[in-house]
């Protein structure tokens, strides 16, 4: 992780709800979340089996409808694709899918990249060049970024969208069973927020939310610093800046739970030299969140804290609370289950 002061953080901060009681604020005046299974498209890799086999247990497990799911065909021997073969997928996406889809899951761990660019942004947004040649400079802002639309496709004309990303099946069914379970759940949880000795890695620690007792939802906040959470049971969000992070056998979390560090290649799920985002939701987190190539240190790069917090507490889900929170995306791929929502009070298939 290479170390590089954004420019512009400081507009970052303001509109991003830097401080505590704009957490409050925003949640206050956050829109009706009403994204539900319906209105998700589900892609399949037709060449994976696995892909295959994960994209049917979804279907099964959040009644989606056979309209809702579209075949490709991707390559399985390599993370990339080229710029030409997404612009033939997104070309498929947006034939296929009716205006009714407002975003995707995305049933694959590998492929994950286009180039430098990670494989939901290039799925949602296409590819942008310039990118790649020069790492260390800022990407273009999200439009979706902390944006009040609950209908991302009707409003912006996009989709954001998350890989259901998964080593095997038994780890895919258990992705999906939680995100299932978590929807309008309510948990009474805590987000942990963990400022480490690693710099670099901590060059958002100053957006973390101060501890405190929000009471409604009822969770709790922790800003720690520390370089591991330890014996936890209760987490609902895990936020920190490591290149590896320890004790997760340890550590319990929610069903819908938000996990994600701060390191360079966090979203190179299956080949990093680093910790992969998908460990994880092999811990037992819902949704992740990494980087694909170098981001340098821009928090920009990675989730604000407390635009993520206050999104998700307001009903949304997974792939639209995190994908708000991310206001340069390009080098990222968001991973786990799009329609996890603990905090929804309306069903999921009405």
């Amino acid at each position: 992780m290479r170390v590089l002061l954004a420019l512009g953080l400081a507009l970052f901060n303001a509109a991003a709800l830097a401080a505590t009681p704009a957490v409050q604020q925003a949640k206050s005046a956050a829109p009706a979340y009403q994204l539900r299974a319906e209105q998700l498209g589900l892609v399949v890799n037709k060449n994976d089996p696995l892909s295959l086999e994960i994209a049917d247990y979804y279907a099964t497990q959040h009644h989606l409808a056979p309209e809702q799911i579209l075949e490709i065909s991707l390559p399985t021997d390599r993370v990339w694709i080229t710029e030409g073969e997404l612009e033939q997928v997104k070309a498929q996406i947006d034939a296929y899918f009716s205006p009714k889809i407002q975003a995707l899951a995305l049933a694959w761990s590998k492929p994950y990249r286009v180039n430098c660019i990670g494989m939901t942004y290039g799925i949602t947004l296409g590819y942008v060049e310039g990118i790649c040649s020069n790492l260390g400079k800022p990407t273009p802002e999200s439009p979706y970024f902390n944006h009040p639309s609950t209908q991302p496709f009707t409003d912006l004309g996009i989709r954001p969208s998350m890989m259901l990303a998964a080593n095997d099946l038994s780890s895919a069914k258990k992705l999906i069973e939680r995100g299932v379970q978590a929807w309008g759940n309510q948990p009474k949880a805590t987000a942990y927020f963990l400022t480490t000795t690693d710099q670099a890695r901590s060059s958002r620690a100053a957006l973390f939310p101060p501890s405190q007792i929000v009471k409604k939802p009822a969770i709790k906040i922790e800003n720690i610093h520390a370089n591991t959470l330890k014996d936890k049971s209760d987490i609902l969000i895990y936020q920190t800046g490591l290149a590896n992070v320890a004790d997760l056998a340890t550590l319990r979390f929610v069903p819908g739970a938000l996990a994600d560090h701060l390191t360079s290649y966090g979203g190179m799920l299956t080949d990093s030299g680093q910790m992969s985002s998908m460990q994880w939701l092999e811990s037992g987190a819902t949704a992740s969140y990494g980087t694909v190539s170098e981001p340098y240190s821009y928090p920009q790069k990675f989730p604000h804290p407390q635009v993520l917090l206050a999104h998700y507490l307001s009903g949304a889900t997974a792939v639209e609370a995190y994908w708000k929170s991310v206001a340069w995306p390009a080098q990222g791929v968001f991973i786990g289950d799009p329609l996890a929502a603990p905090y929804r009070r309306l069903s999921p298939f009405k």
